[in-house]
């Protein structure tokens, strides 16, 4: 018998005291009571007054305001899809994947004429993982959501149009490849009186590969 099996042998059965007992120690392979000043001590909770008070118990469930201001009735008709003027689509990554989002982003700014933001290596905006964006023109539309859906290398990834409502471009008229994660849309405003009335698409990148076709 290994020394490591002897070892496991004796330990187990100590380890079990152990439980039992509130604690033991092991001394030389033998078994010796903890002394009180070895315990943590219990602390008290301190002595004072809640901030919220004592009958918080007997507060009444209140109804949240609604999500989507200006949806609670169903519409008169359907929205125009010309309200699309373009599209952004936002590949999400962590630590062990940054690898593979940085594989799609070379390759899409080698093949398409987009607008390719910046590395966000933190949540920003309505994103709560890192991730990176694009944005394109809707006649890209038909290439660009199959070449992402064959080429995600497995991450999530968001496309959604951008039309005058940018809350329900993120939250309602979206696109997820593979699976889907929460986007914080909840402070997403529309523009402002001095804004255009939609994000507008600037492309910065000058593709140099053709788009592979079978």
């Amino acid at each position: 018998m290994s020394e490591d099996q002897e070892w496991a042998d004796v330990l187990s059965p100590q380890r079990r005291n152990w439980l039992r007992r509130g604690g033991l120690a092991v001394a030389a392979g033998t078994i010796a009571p903890l002394s009180l000043a070895q315990t943590a001590p219990v602390k008290k909770p301190e002595a004072g007054k809640s901030p919220w008070g004592y009958e918080t118990f007997k507060a009444p469930t209140p109804r949240p305001p609604s999500v989507r201001p200006g949806e609670q009735a169903l519409p008169a008709k359907p929205r125009a899809y010309t309200d699309i003027e373009s599209y952004h689509a936002h590949i999400y990554f962590d630590e062990d994947s940054y690898q593979k989002a940085a594989l799609i982003r070379k390759w899409a700014a080698e093949r398409f004429s987009v607008e390719l933001g910046d590395w966000n290596l933190e949540p920003r905006g309505p994103h709560v993982t890192p991730s990176f964006y694009f944005g394109f023109s809707n006649d890209l539309l038909p290439v660009i959501v199959p070449w992402l859906q064959l080429n995600s290398l497995g991450l999530t990834i968001l496309i959604h149009p951008n039309t005058d409502d940018p809350r329900a471009d993120h939250l309602y008229y979206a696109l997820w490849v593979n699976r889907s994660q929460p986007v914080n849309g909840y402070s997403i405003q529309k523009p402002g009186p001095d804004e255009p009335r939609v994000e507008q698409i600037y492309p910065n990148t000058r593709p140099t590969v053709k788009i592979e076709r079978a």
